[in-house]
């Protein structure tokens, strides 16, 4: 096992009815608070309401930006950006799902040290202070509600990158099940494959931890136990729960510890380029990369693949049939697995290799070449 620290210094309000205890947390924060929603559903389904009113009962004066994409742009969070240096704000308020409060993670760094987003992502500008956030989570699949990460894509440079800083964590979460009831089932499904290929990311990186392992086996375990159940019955506020708790604990820390490297995320770094080209939901590029990268890669992570088919089973299975449990569950959940299933071609496909090339996304852990690029188009 190697040497860590375990840092986390989110508090998390998790529960029924947690938005009563927002007034408390930010009573010191200052007046002005910048809120940070997405395109609408938080304004349809009555969220939105429900904060504005517990700020203005706190004397806050809130500054609105809204309309946060769900493959959130550079574009988008300089503007916001801007608005907060022209108002001059005190803390941010991020309500909605992982693309708003990412956004609002890197609207900080950029704010709070007069930097620019772009400059912050690609590492050539360091942030060094920051403003308070509290996040207010509408949609359970990245985590992002307790770890100090952000994923941003920017179409100018034709980049979908993510970037870290202990900064960025939340100083709070507030986690309401209830509110997820509104999520539709194909979201909902998004959401799981997205949790569980953040379990996977953990397992692949580097170094012996098994605890960890055990971790993150025991955390898709659950995915998968509750999965069938919430997706025939969407306003099931336990199901919900555990779902919004597995989503977090994926991506806390949780399932890192004792591990050489914070995950392995090459399959994350492919599966971005999708997104980026067609504006792919997050999580159907992971069902679709996920399987095949498995598949290609077999020949680096075959010991890694039978231990976490024992853990998951309790049987000694080969690496493919390990490969196969997720590959049937996805197709189970009705998520895409192919190119096609989402409605993409050959050429298609040739446009993605062109972008891989360029690019050069890797693993943390497991490197990847030329022809892994090509093996893995080759299974999707």
């Amino acid at each position: 096992m190697e040497n860590f620290i375990a840092f986390n210094p989110t508090k998390l309000y998790f529960g029924h009815n947690v938005l009563g205890q927002l007034p408390k947390e930010i009573s010191s924060l200052g007046s002005k608070v910048l809120l940070l929603t997405g395109q609408g559903s938080v304004k349809k389904y009555g969220y939105y309401q429900q904060v504005v009113d517990s700020l203005k009962k706190s004397g806050k004066r809130i500054i609105e930006f809204s309309g946060i994409k769900p493959n959130p742009i550079v574009d988008d969070a300089e503007k916001a950006v801007s608005l907060a240096q022209k108002e001059q704000i005190d803390f941010i308020v991020a309500l909605g799902g992982g693309s708003v409060i990412d956004t609002a993670k890197m609207v900080n760094m950029a704010y709070a040290n007069n930097l620019p987003v772009w400059d912050i992502m690609k590492h050539e500008a360091k942030p060094v202070k920051k403003i308070p956030l509290i996040a207010l989570l509408t949609l359970a699949a990245t985590g992002t509600e307790m770890n100090g990460a952000a994923v941003i894509q920017n179409h100018e440079t034709h980049e979908k990158i993510g970037y870290f800083n202990p900064l960025m964590y939340p100083i709070a979460s507030f986690l309401d099940p209830s509110w997820t009831f509104t999520v539709p089932k194909n979201q909902t499904v998004n959401g799981i494959i997205d949790l569980i290929a953040h379990s996977l990311e953990a397992f692949f990186s580097g170094g012996d931890a098994p605890l960890s392992d055990r971790f993150v086996a025991a955390n898709i375990l659950e995915t998968m136990d509750y999965t069938p159940k919430l997706l025939n019955n969407l306003t099931d506020y336990d199901l919900r729960a555990r779902m919004m708790w597995t989503a977090t604990v994926a991506e806390n820390g949780t399932t890192m510890h004792g591990r050489a490297t914070s995950g392995d995320w090459g399959t994350h770094a492919l599966a971005h380029h999708i997104s980026l080209l067609w504006d792919t939901p997050h999580g159907q590029t992971l069902s679709i990369i996920f399987p095949a990268w498995m598949k290609a890669m077999q020949y680096k992570i075959e010991n890694r693949l039978q231990k976490l088919g024992y853990l998951l089973t309790g049987k000694n299975i080969s690496a493919p049939d390990t490969i196969h449990i997720f590959e049937t569950f996805f197709k189970t959940i009705d998520a895409p697995t192919k190119f096609s299933d989402i409605g993409l071609t050959g050429t298609d496909k040739q446009s993605l290799l062109k972008l891989w090339q360029k690019n050069q996304p890797q693993g943390m852990n497991i490197t990847l070449n030329d022809n892994d690029y090509q093996n893995i188009l080759a299974l999707i």
